[in-house]
């Protein structure tokens, strides 16, 4: 018997919207006596009644199958996945402050038996001492699978293993839901209990929030809030997931974990070559046609010079743009070339061939020059208060530019990029030697001096004492991928002549913002991985915990279906069994 829980309130809706065929069991002829016309109602009642029960038996027939075909469907899908984790302390002033941070970045390997991710981060780790290793016997281990299986309800999805009730109609920005609780029949290993919310043409899952379970002694299930963005064509892909445990109890309940993570995903529909089609659209021009280039300068030596180094600079950026790791060319891009652009003007700079910037999709702090296009990531950006402290790090990467710290030219044989997706960190060296970073810094500060922002340069000071303050325990958050480390010995060594002139730093100062937090400023699209700013509202705050620099924060996305993405989808159904998000302790028995 089909097991479904609904309240009164869902019926007479449905009743009313759904199944206008009930209302002819109530037309009675008005010659009918009383007698007559009382067990008609009660027919009627009963008929749309049990219309009612059929309508949401199919609707929630089409969430499991949609769900179950999304799942078919991610097989061929290989986003990149980054997940960012912090551990949290009490703290009688800030609630909760960071102590510690874990980092995975892979790319997508979804198969419902067994998910599993390539990781961009071999060879790349933080040194271990001694008592650090004793320290994680007794400390859990994040399973980066473990928090990929947060994509999708899974655990065997279906009628027979779970219940589910009615709640209430929500939007979610512009789409307008239906919300479920869903609990397992059987408390199942790595079954989902919580909320799911269901657009309401279609009927995929947008949202679902809650746990898997039950945890045991050696697997842990976190509790998540899991969101996905539409990407056109009906289909709603996993993009965001925050996790968050307050007061967990493992080793028998004498540890207590307690942390906040986010798993972004990216570049489902990256890299796919679109050459073919291009060569298909290709349009044959006249013989008059004449190239607009002045021949005696095309065979200048130095021409031929620049042409080469900016052909290794292309390369790689194509490359890493084909891993989806850096953004395409977008509107974060022409925000931070503005800044540059000030900083060239007003020091008098004519640099050939122009200067570009990109931004590298991830959340760790770097950021470097490929020739002269300059490179923000992400999180960077998100973390940076000002434009003052913006325009900081992009005058010592232009630093570098204007002193003719170059790109190494080998980049410009193309066999060089003919590497698969996860080694783009590993085949791609752009660090500089310590005294190029020296010479960086000098002449970026003499850019400062004459730029717009010399009057606000306390700000950017006040950001690096921010940086040492966090330096000790946020070591993934400040561990570049392609880069020089801004950090050594826990202390910023880039441009650290401007912590002299910066005020105090007062963690609990409501109004003294050294950085902000994770996420606020950058939003990353799911299907292309353009890249683009974030148009919130600033926000007064109340309290310095609100503050949060460096953190990550909770994701409430402002869901449309507004979209130029064209995805192909697939409809096939398909079973999961979930994974834990960790293991417990090897105390407890679990292989390290």
């Amino acid at each position: 018997m089909r097991n479904v829980n609904y309240k009164l309130s869902f019926l007479i809706v449905l009743i009313v919207s759904l199944v206008s065929s009930g209302l002819l069991f109530a037309g009675q002829s008005p010659k009918q006596d009383s007698a007559t016309k009382q067990p008609a109602a009660a027919t009627s009642d009963n008929a749309k009644t049990e219309a009612a029960t059929a309508a949401v038996n199919q609707m929630i027939d089409k969430i499991i199958a949609k769900e179950n075909a999304l799942g078919q469907a991610m097989r061929n899908m290989h986003p990149l996945v980054e997940t960012y984790v912090q551990s949290l302390d009490k703290d009688d002033e800030l609630a909760f402050h960071p102590t510690g941070d874990r980092y995975f970045l892979g790319k997508l390997d979804f198969n419902p038996e067994a998910i599993t991710q390539r990781s961009l981060l071999n060879g790349q780790s933080l040194p271990m001492s001694f008592l650090s290793r004793l320290k994680q016997v007794y400390s859990v281990k994040y399973l980066p699978e473990g928090f990929e299986q947060m994509l999708v309800v899974g655990g065997g999805f279906e009628r027979n293993n779970y219940a589910f009730e009615y709640v209430r109609r929500e939007f979610l920005g512009t789409v307008r839901t239906l919300v479920f609780d869903v609990q397992p029949k059987k408390d199942d290993s790595g079954t989902f209990k919580g909320r799911i919310w269901v657009e309401d043409q279609d009927y995929n899952i947008v949202r679902f929030n809650g746990t898997y379970g039950p945890s045991s002694w050696t697997k842990m299930y976190f509790h998540f809030d899991s969101w996905r963005e539409f990407v056109g064509m009906g289909q709603w892909l996993p993009a965001y997931v925050y996790t968050e445990e307050s007061d967990m109890k493992y080793l028998v309940g004498r540890r207590h974990l307690r942390f906040k993570g986010q798993t972004r995903l990216w570049g489902y529909n990256v890299g796919k070559s679109t050459a073919q089609d291009e060569l298909t659209a290709l349009i044959v021009e006249s013989d008059q046609v004449k190239d607009n280039v002045d021949e005696s300068q095309g065979m200048s030596p130095v021409h031929a010079l620049r042409a080469w180094e900016r052909q290794a600079e292309d390369n790689v950026i194509q490359r890493l743009e084909k891993a989806a790791v850096l953004a395409p060319d977008g509107e974060v891009n022409k925000v931070l070339e503005t800044v540059i652009n000030n900083l060239e003007v007003t020091n008098n700079l004519d640099i050939t061939p122009e200067v570009r910037a990109r931004v590298l999709l991830t959340s760790p702090l770097e950021s470097f020059t490929i020739g002269h296009t300059i490179v923000l990531s992400k999180g960077l950006i998100d973390v940076l208060p000002d434009e003052a402290s913006l325009a900081m790090v992009l005058a010592h990467e232009l630093a570098h530019i204007s002193l003719g710290h170059r790109l190494d030219t080998k980049y410009a044989f193309n066999d060089r990029m003919l590497f698969e997706d996860p080694e783009a960190f590993q085949r791609v060296y752009l660090k500089r030697d310590s005294k190029e970073e020296a010479d960086a810094d000098t002449k970026a500060a003499e850019f400062l001096k004459n730029s717009p922002y010399k009057d606000k340069l306390a700000n950017a000071g006040l950001f690096l004492k921010a940086v040492d303050q966090r330096a000790q325990v946020l070591n993934h958050l400040l561990l570049p991928h392609i880069g020089n480390a801004m950090v050594k010995g826990n202390q910023m060594q880039r441009m650290a002549d401007l912590k002299q002139g910066a005020p105090e730093l007062e963690m609990k100062k409501v109004d003294q913002i050294s950085a902000l937090p994770l996420g606020g400023r950058v939003r990353v699209d799911p299907w292309s991985a353009k890249a683009e700013m974030l148009k919130a509202k600033p926000v007064a705050l109340l309290s310095a915990r609100e503050k949060m620099p460096f953190e990550v924060t909770p994701v409430y996305l402002y869901l449309t279906r507004q979209t130029n993405n064209a995805p192909q989808t697939a409809s096939t159904e398909q079973q999961q069994q979930q994974q834990p998000a960790a293991a417990a302790p090897q105390a407890a028995g679990v292989k390290q």
